[in-house]
């Protein structure tokens, strides 16, 4: 977790010094500090060290992982990454829900709004659980 934590603090860092530099740029071309620029800037550099922060705090509670380690051999990071599911659609109705949302709330349509956040909870709900109903319940379930 040490690489994460550094990554997110560079990048914050980044985001502050060019949130400085944008203020005092368009404070000088337009004679004002031009603020939803400056301010989705340092919101960007405070989300980005809030991620540092936390992975920060993780990585002094665990033992360092392979790819924290200068003398790991690549063998050691071998192994099982995760389970994928190969064959399963629920991202597409996800991604269809959330795209419906995102109309509904670019074009401020509430019922288009509620349908989509509806269908968000539906699709959510059977990608989570997937694997506990249906015709790809496992057995030890």
């Amino acid at each position: 977790m040490k690489t994460e934590w550094r990554i997110f603090g560079i990048v914050a860092s980044f985001l502050l010094a060019v949130s400085i530099v944008y203020a005092v740029w368009t404070d000088g071309q337009l004679g004002h500090v031009e603020w939803a620029g400056t301010t989705a800037l340092i919101l960007s550099a405070l989300l980005c060290a809030m991620c540092g922060g936390f992975f920060w705090f993780v990585s002094r509670r665990i033992d360092p992982r392979p790819e924290d380690r200068p003398d790991a051999e690549i063998a050691e990071g071998a192994g099982e990454v995760g389970f994928f599911s190969p064959g399963s659609y629920w991202p597409l109705g996800l991604a269809l829900a959330a795209t419906i949302a995102g109309a509904g709330l670019a074009f401020w349509q509430i019922w288009l709004l509620l349908a989509g956040a509806v269908a968000i909870i539906f699709a959510a709900c059977g990608l989570l659980f997937e694997y506990y109903s249906g015709t790809r319940r496992t057995a030890e379930h």
